[in-house]
């Protein structure tokens, strides 16, 4: 519902009520003022005639004729003619009604009928004089009755109601006349002025409307008048012409920011081939943080292609390249889905690190997790290397956990985003590990105890790498072990208890177990060969099992 309706509704209450008032009073005061008049002329006839037959009365007496019935009889006459002297129209009855309700004398010929006498006799029952509204003779009278005690008579002086009421539904029909003319042309004024004043704020209403339709905050109110709504209007219109001040500045706002979104997402995806992901994420959350190095502990892993030199010397450099490319992808994919982070290339060598930038709890366990997916998928890119009809890859992965330093480290020039640190020595020197003890996969002794009971673990060796002076247990991974497989690990850990004990028979039995169960087990073999030589030339007193590397 608009404005212009509610104004309308309000406001025609407002007319009817003192309309209706005025007309309610109008016909009141009408009918009280005609009754009045009327009631007193027949009171006033009433009166005269009573007044008449006194004076006819006290001549009857004062001859001593009140019992002489010839000249009651005369009286009665004259009254009855004196009577029809004082009809002024022939809606009015002028008549008497004795005990018996008879009609001794009447103005005109009335014939009164019995429910006639019914009625009246009612009435003078209750001796009840004045004002009364009667019907008989087939209609309504409104009448004057008195009684005249000498004749026992009941003088009615009466008129037709219809009559009596005529000027009274005159005056009530011109009343209602005016009532609905004032009214019409009360609400035709109303519509008008209403649209008047309502006109303004439509202006406004239409303005908004197109302002939202077309998004052009240019758009002005018309000023009509010097008023609230003219007030109004001049401040919305300052309104608009604000907004569509500020509208091109957000536009160009937004376009600024829309091109430096762009340019982002442009260095973004330029930089996520150099930088991981997480990296640039963090340089744009916090720039200065970037800039400082900090000690983390993490897990490291490398991994290197084996005889490449020998591979690449078979490949044209294209084949070579596409070869790499597809060999990087395969081992990236598999990496970065367990969080972890390619730090760089090194060659044909891969460098990783989890943990950083973001850590996780589990970023020992998924640093082994991704280095054994990794060995799945080289299966998958070896099969994809047979399709091409070249060589296939096989590789190493070393990978350490511990406390190493990261950051971003260079110069202002060229800077990478890297970790340094002894804990990433070892894990290079665990991949270079894996080609003396023919393993694919060797941890960490601080990794192992991370995860030996989310995977399955065997020590390999204790070992003094090549830059340390303490040696490292190294241990390979598988994600599960056949029956078989169980039951031979079994046997390499009992042995290895016993040669640490230097119980090298009983050790050289279970080695020998397990290489009867896994033949092609080359750990197990190499033990054989330590237990044997150890049986015919006992280690040092201080022996302790450790093997001391001299190469990388």
């Amino acid at each position: 519902m608009n404005i212009r309706s509610k104004i309308i509704l309000i406001t025609i209450p407002l007319i009817i009520t003192p309309l209706i008032i005025t007309l309610i009073v109008s016909i009141l005061s009408a009918r009280n003022g005609i009754t009045v008049v009327t009631t007193e002329f027949l009171t006033f006839k009433s009166k005269v005639l009573t007044n008449y037959m006194n004076d006819q009365w006290v001549l009857l007496v004062e001859n001593d004729l009140d019992e002489d019935e010839t000249f009651i009889s005369i009286t009665k006459k004259s009254v009855e003619d004196f009577s029809r002297t004082l009809i002024g129209q022939d809606s009015e009855q002028i008549f008497a009604i004795d005990n018996s309700g008879n009609t001794p004398i009447s103005s005109s010929d009335l014939l009164m009928s019995e429910e006639d006498k019914k009625v009246f006799e009612s009435i003078f029952d209750k001796s009840h004089t004045g004002w009364h509204q009667l019907f008989f003779d087939e209609k309504e009278y409104v009448a004057e009755i008195s009684y005249f005690e000498p004749f026992d008579w009941y003088v009615v002086v009466s008129v037709e109601r219809q009559i009596f009421y005529g000027e009274i539904s005159k005056i009530i029909y011109r009343i209602l006349v005016i009532f609905i003319a004032s009214l019409i042309i009360s609400v035709i004024l109303l519509f008008l002025f209403s649209k008047l004043l309502t006109k303004p704020l439509e202006n406004i209403v239409d303005a908004i409307q197109k302002i939202i339709t077309t998004n052009d905050l240019s758009t002005k109110v018309v000023l009509q008048y010097k008023d609230e709504t003219g007030k109004l209007g001049h401040y919305f219109n300052i309104m608009t012409g604000e907004l569509d001040r500020a509208n091109l500045q957000m536009k160009h706002f937004a376009l600024q920011a829309v091109v430096a979104k762009r340019k982002e997402s442009k260095i973004r995806n330029i930089f996520q081939k150099y930088v991981p992901k997480n990296v640039i994420d963090r340089f744009y959350s916090d720039p200065e943080s970037m800039l400082v190095g900090e000690n983390r502990v993490l897990a490291i892993l490398f991994t290197d292609i084996r005889n490449f030199t020998t591979i690449s010397e078979g490949l044209q450099p294209d084949d070579l390249v596409e070869s790499l490319n597809k060999y990087f992808e395969i081992m990236v994919d598999a990496i970065t889905k367990h969080n972890g982070i390619v730090d760089k290339y090194i060659g044909d060598a891969i460098m990783a690190f989890f943990g950083a930038p973001v850590h996780h709890e589990n970023d020992a366990l998924q640093s082994v997790l991704a280095g054994l997916e990794m060995m799945d998928v080289l299966e998958e890119f070896n099969e994809w290397q047979r399709n091409k009809g070249r060589a296939e890859f096989s590789f190493g992965i070393g990978i350490n956990y511990g406390v190493v330093t990261i950051g971003n480290i260079g110069s202002e020039k060229k800077m990478d985003y890297t970790v340094i640190g002894d804990m990433v020595n070892l894990a290079s020197r665990l991949e270079g590990l894996t080609k003396v003890y023919k393993e694919g996969l060797l941890i960490s002794e601080s990794l192992y105890n991370r995860v030996h009971d989310k995977v399955k673990c065997r020590m390999i060796d204790h070992v003094v790498v090549k830059g340390k002076t303490q040696s490292v247990k190294i241990y390979s991974v598988r994600k599960e072990l056949t029956m078989q497989q169980g039951i031979a690990w079994s046997y390499h850990e009992q042995g290895l208890t016993h040669f640490y004990n230097r119980d090298f028979v009983k050790a050289l039995s279970l080695f020998k177990k397990t290489k009867a169960i896994i033949e092609e087990d080359y750990c197990s073999q190499l033990f054989i060969e330590r237990c044997q030589t150890y049986i015919e030339t006992p280690p040092a007193p201080d022996w302790n099992g450790d093997i001391i590397l001299e190469k990388k």
